[in-house]
């Protein structure tokens, strides 16, 4: 299914966009998947809260960048699929010279986010807090790192892409060092937030192909879009989650 889907289902809208209207701009959401659990092999630091990338290695300041090996790592199929789709965008904007651009996510969110126990971390555990659901962390004792990106900054950025696109362009976007946590810090901060208790626990299991420490580095977008900045900070972020995620369970009872 996920294979039929991002990569099939990717090269029929590449082939579509091709054959009927080959102007269009033509905006991939992939994912920090492409890349495997290469990163996982790296040195990293463990703090009372959070892994951290080892200070010596030079993708500890800004994040990991677009040049990240892709084999040799185990991706998890959902990964393995969205690689091909990725590739696949990357070729027909450089064969056809389309406007094509694949950008490799870290964590998407907002609002509107409809976590769940395996996907979409931050606002699964917004819905935890608000419900009194219990929460299973998998893995890496809770420190494991993600960056977090609010949709409507990911919008912004395609919007600036679809202004001014380059054909074949590959971008990793994602909170940065601007908007991480942790799984732990995460729930420190929803409870904060929420004034609720979060009954979780810890499983030495961790997910096939997950990445301990994630933290995109965006500044090649930065630099082909200036102009482009992030208006959501982690705790706007997780407040704004809090505050729609009450108001529908709250209707939902």
């Amino acid at each position: 299914t996920d294979f039929s889907i991002n990569a099939t289902g990717t090269l029929n809208l590449l082939e579509a966009t091709r054959t009927h209207c080959p102007e269009a701009t033509f905006a991939f959401l992939s994912t920090n998947k492409v890349y495997g659990d290469a990163p996982n092999e790296l040195a990293l630091i463990e703090t009372d809260t959070r892994w951290e990338l080892d200070p010596a290695n030079p993708w500890a300041e800004h994040g990991f960048d677009e040049t990240v090996r892709v084999d040799r790592s185990t991706h998890s199929l959902f990964g393995a699929s969205k690689l091909a789709a990725d590739v696949l965008v990357q070729e027909y904007g450089r064969y056809f010279g389309m406007r094509t651009g694949a950008f490799r996510g870290g964590c998407l969110t907002g609002p509107q986010h409809s976590g769940a126990q395996l996907h979409g971390f931050l606002a699964y555990l917004v819905r935890c807090a608000v419900t009194g659901t219990p929460y299973t962390i998998f893995g890496y004792k809770g420190k494991q790192v993600r960056d977090n990106i609010h949709s409507r900054d990911l919008v912004s950025a395609l919007w600036a892409f679809h202004r001014d696109p380059r054909p074949g362009a590959v971008y990793n976007i994602g909170g940065s060092r601007h908007s991480n946590c942790s799984v732990l810090e995460a729930i420190a901060l929803i409870q904060e937030i929420t004034g609720r208790e979060i009954d979780y626990t810890l499983s030495d299991e961790n997910r096939s192909g997950d990445h301990i420490w994630w933290i995109s580095d965006v500044r090649r977008f930065q630099a082909d879009y200036p102009e482009w900045e992030y208006a959501y900070g982690l705790r706007e972020m997780v407040e704004e989650i809090v505050e729609a995620a009450s108001d529908r369970f709250e209707r939902a009872r």
